[in-house]
């Protein structure tokens, strides 16, 4: 029975087959999918927990829905209410008999499965076991084939090695002896051919001789034929020449005779003697008058006065208007041509003759002072080309050729007023921009003085062409006011020229110099390369070449001897022998860092070039002339003159020479670890001075030894120039070592111009002249002394200008008090250095105060005494070795050994005091280490001079350097 809610009860009609209780007791009928389920493998994949639980949901979720299924076939049928109780009584027993049995036979399967999944999950676990077993024993199998491999192919590689070796020994065997073999036989090739040369040479110069013979013979035999022909033909000359005489000699016989009696026949006897002298002066004077007045026609007509001259040089049109009008390569090919060249030396040549006359003379009203400007000249003059002399001459050339080298030893005559000079003034007046470089000293010097010769030559052209000139410059020393002529202008022209030719000269000294240094350098990277590229030896040899490495050699030989020809041209043999000298020590140098492993390219900036250290060592170490060839070195001697302290091995003999270099570094090791210690225990450093830990007596013996030294040095030096024959050699080496010095102690920027003031070569030609230029030797001093000024401290430089001012003073009484010689000025030029040298070692000695002030507060912070720690290590060993290197302090510790306790009890105290006073201050303080070693505890630091001393603990080893 059923119940709705519309209808109320409804009966549910259900039929059931006839055979339905046969069918209950039949086996059940297997579904579909069970079945095919079943006729797949039996031997499913095992399957886990949670797969079989999924299973079962799936299992309960399908036996839901057959249910549902099942109950919405049933249809409820229209019966009789009688019967259809009765009957869905029975159908509801049915059903419920159904579904328990169905119920049964599902809790049968349940249980069936669950018990088949047990038994798959076992066999699973006994077949994962035996998986495993069965792999455990595969991968010992295989670790053992594994390993037994490996040490076969061991054994294998060590016999396959033996074997190689082996093999490599007998090829190295065999190498070697086929070597032998045939070095052996090229020693006996190069033997025989050294043998079959020898006697080819032999022959040849055997055959030579033969030949050289042979020809003598000839020559000799064509020399006496030659000299007999010339005799005969001198003795038939001679007869002629004597015939000759003789026919003259009756000629004028007859002449006299007939004159004689001609004049007897007309005037006294007495009177003919007088006549004849008086007539036979005047027929002469007449003679000469006429043969003077014909020289002078010819003169005229050759063009060859002087006026001619001038005109021919005026229509070149080279004055100053036009010069500044005419651009500069027109200008450069007008002065380069041969006519210009030739009309302007020519009307000079004429001027130097003029000024001679004038000179010998002495009329000349305004003599130039520069009476002697040789060493000038030659610097200015053009050096004459060298010819080769050719082989084949004959003995006539011979002789003119050795007649012309004699010429050519004697002393030439520089010409006074150098062509290319002169044009020269009219560049720099009309193209100072083109010409200079720079605006210097020198340079505005140069262009005055040119501008100033330019119009004095101009001013001569003038009076030599319209006559003497009315001037209103107010220099005119004429006697008619301001009225010049030829020979005054003569005067004021070579006045003007010799300040432009001094100042030209300075000039071009300069230039030439800068320009002889980029040759030098030009020929040292060419030698570099061509040593590179060629693979050569110290020895200079090179092996086998190849023909690309003989044509490389080739050129760079071509283009050094172009190269060398150029500085000869600019500098003579001084430049190529510092030419030389820089090839050799490119060479030096580069086989140094070769040996020393330092990679080096032809273009490197040390270049390995010509005194790569300045560009002072070229042109102030170089020795130009005899006078600083001959120039001894620096002794230390003379160092040691201006030193405060003075060391005895530096004075002792020469042979104790290697000393001294290692006395004194260790002896400056040991001032700095002194500076460093009274640094850190907070002692003042008033002034730092080796001598006062010595004792007072030998501190005297060595102040007497040094100004012992000091006099006798300087006494020397005056006496090499009081000689009869000066020597100025030690006045240019002292020179040279102000030059230095300052060099040293300025600034780079400041070099060149020290160099250019303080001219060695200028110097030596000054003093070499005989005439010593005494305003020059007076700049040298001024220099040095105003740089001195310069470098030194502000608050001194008054006090030091005073003290200066106050010594030239006295250099210029001595002066004016000497005789007037020129070894008085040298003299004084020599005290001048001695003073200058005093004075630079006093500001040596200021500078090295002022650095230890200004690294006094890095001086006490923890690297001064990471470096006193060194500094000990280094002078008493390792600490593993301090029992041997300090017996003392090992006795003083083991009679210490019984109050350890107590000292480091108070040790670990004061530790605690310090770190309590850093954490209460933001000051920092030095370590503990002060503690046992006397210093004060309290010396303040700051964090950033902490770091810069921690990160260089060595920087106290340059303190007095």
């Amino acid at each position: 029975m059923m119940e709705s809610p519309e209808r109320g009860r409804s009966a549910v009609a259900m039929e059931f087959p006839a055979s339905d209780g046969a069918m209950s007791c039949s086996p059940p009928t297997m579904p579909s999918w069970l079945r095919r389920r079943l006729s797949e493998s039996k031997t499913p994949p095992p399957s886990t927990v949670e797969g079989i639980e999924a299973r079962l949901r799936d299992a309960d979720l399908r036996r839901q829905k057959f249910y549902e299924n099942l109950s919405s076939k049933a249809r409820p049928k229209p019966r009789s209410p009688s019967r259809c109780s009765s009957h869905e009584d029975d159908l509801g027993q049915r059903l419920d008999a159904k579904l328990q049995a169905a119920e049964e036979k599902r809790l049968s399967i349940l249980t069936n499965a669950q018990m088949r999944l047990a038994k798959l999950d076992e066999l699973r676990q006994a077949a994962k076991i035996e998986a495993e077993m069965r792999l455990r024993k595969k991968r010992a199998e295989l670790s053992t084939k594994v390993e037994m491999r490996v040490q076969q192919a061991e054994a294998n590689r060590m016999l396959i090695l033996k074997a190689y070796k082996q093999r490599r020994a007998t090829l190295k065997e065999r190498t070697s002896q086929s070597l032998l073999r045939r070095m052996a036989k090229e020693s006996k090739y190069k033997e025989r051919v050294c043998t079959a040369i020898c006697q080819k040479r032999a022959a040849a110069e055997k055959k030579r001789l033969a030949l050289l013979e042979a020809e003598k013979r000839r020559v000799r035999a064509r020399v006496l034929e030659v000299r007999k022909v010339a005799r005969s033909i001198s003795h038939q000359r001679e007869i002629e020449r004597k015939e000759m005489k003789n026919k003259l000699e009756d000629r004028l016989q007859r002449a006299r005779r007939q004159r004689a009696e001609y004049l007897k026949q007309r005037g006294k006897p007495q009177n003919f003697v007088c006549y004849e002298w008086n007539i036979t002066q005047e027929q002469e004077a007449d003679i000469l008058s006429r043969k003077l007045a014909r020289c002078w026609r010819k003169f005229v007509m050759a063009r060859k006065t002087t006026a001619h001259l001038t005109r021919a040089y005026s229509q070149l049109n080279i004055n100053e208007g036009s010069v500044k009008g005419m651009p500069f390569e027109q200008f450069a090919l007008l002065i380069q041509s041969t006519a210009t060249l030739r009309t302007t030396k020519a009307l000079l040549d004429r001027v130097e003759k003029r000024f001679n006359l004038t000179r010998m003379a002495g009329s000349a009203p305004n003599t130039s002072s520069f009476d002697d400007i040789d060493h000038l000249l030659k610097r200015v003059a053009s050096p004459k080309r060298r010819v080769t002399p050719r082989k084949n001459v004959s003995s006539r050339e011979d002789k003119k050729t050795t007649a012309i080298r004699q010429a050519a030893k004697t002393p030439v005559k520089l010409s006074r007023y150098q062509v290319r000079v002169v044009l020269c003034a009219y560049m720099i007046l009309g193209h100072p921009d083109a010409v200079i470089s720079g605006q210097g000293e020198r340079e505005i010097a140069l262009a005055k003085s040119a501008e100033k010769f330019v119009k004095e030559l101009e001013l001569l052209i003038k009076i030599t062409l319209n006559g003497p000139i009315q001037v209103s410059d107010g220099q005119s020393n004429c006697v008619l006011g301001g009225r010049r002529t030829f020979r005054s202008q003569l005067g004021e022209f070579d006045s003007a020229w010799c300040s432009f030719l001094n100042s030209f000269v300075v000039w071009k000294v300069k230039d030439a110099r800068s320009l002889e240094d980029d040759l030098v350098k030009a020929a040292c990277r060419l030698e570099l390369s061509m040593i590179q590229t060629c693979k050569m030896t110290p020895d200079g040899d090179s092996g086998s070449l190849t023909h690309d490495m003989k044509a490389i050699q080739k050129q760079v030989n071509e283009d050094q001897k172009l190269l060398r020809e150029k500085v000869t041209h600019l500098s003579g043999d001084a430049g190529i022998k510092r030419m030389e000298n820089a090839l050799s020590d490119t060479r030096m140098k580069f086989f140094e860092a070769r040996e020393n492993g330092i990679p080096i390219s032809p273009l490197s900036t040390l270049i390995l070039s010509p005194n790569s250290a300045s560009p002072a060592a070229l042109g102030s170490s170089d020795k130009t002339d005899d006078l600083t060839e001959n120039t001894p070195k620096r002794s230390p001697v003379v160092r040691s003159l201006f030193r405060d302290e003075v060391n005895p091995k530096e004075v002792s003999s020469p042979s104790s020479s290697s000393s001294p270099a290692e006395y004194s570094s260790e002896k400056l090791e040991l001032e700095n670890v002194r500076i460093v210690n009274e640094c850190v225990h907070g002692e003042n450093l008033a002034f730092i001075d080796t001598s006062n830990s010595a004792d007072d007596g030998q501190e005297n013996i060595m102040a007497k030894v040094r100004e012992t030294l000091k006099k006798a040095y300087w006494d020397g030096v005056m006496d090499s120039v009081k000689k009869d024959k000066s020597n100025y050699s030690r006045v240019v080496e002292l020179t040279r070592e102000v030059s230095d010095e300052i060099s040293a102690m300025a600034p780079k920027s400041w070099r060149q111009e020290i160099i250019e003031a303080i001219d060695l070569n200028i110097l030596t030609e000054v003093l070499n002249s005989g005439k010593a230029d005494i305003d020059y030797l007076g700049k040298i001093l001024e220099f040095a002394l105003v740089t001195l000024q310069k470098l030194s401290a502000p608050a001194c430089e008054d006090e030091l200008k005073e003290k200066h001012q106050k010594f030239l003073k006295e250099l210029a009484e001595i002066c004016w008090a000497s005789d007037g010689s020129e070894n008085s000025h040298v003299i004084a030029f020599i005290k001048g250095l001695s003073f200058v040298l005093e004075q630079i070692q006093e500001l040596k000695q200021e500078i090295s105060v002022a650095r230890i002030r200004i690294l006094e507060p890095f001086l006490k912070g923890p690297g001064a005494l990471e470096f006193l720690g060194k500094a000990f290590t280094k002078h008493y060993g390792h600490p593993s070795n301090a029992f041997t290197s300090l017996p003392l302090t090992e006795n003083w510790l083991s009679s210490m050994n019984g109050s350890k306790d107590e000292e480091w009890n108070e040790h670990k105290i004061s530790r605690t005091l310090l770190t309590s006073r850093q954490e209460y201050s933001s000051r920092s303080f030095l370590p503990s280490t002060t503690l046992r070693t006397g210093g004060s505890l309290l010396v303040k630091m700051s964090s950033t001079n902490t770091a810069d001393t921690s990160s260089s603990p060595s920087y106290a080893t340059s303190l007095t350097g």
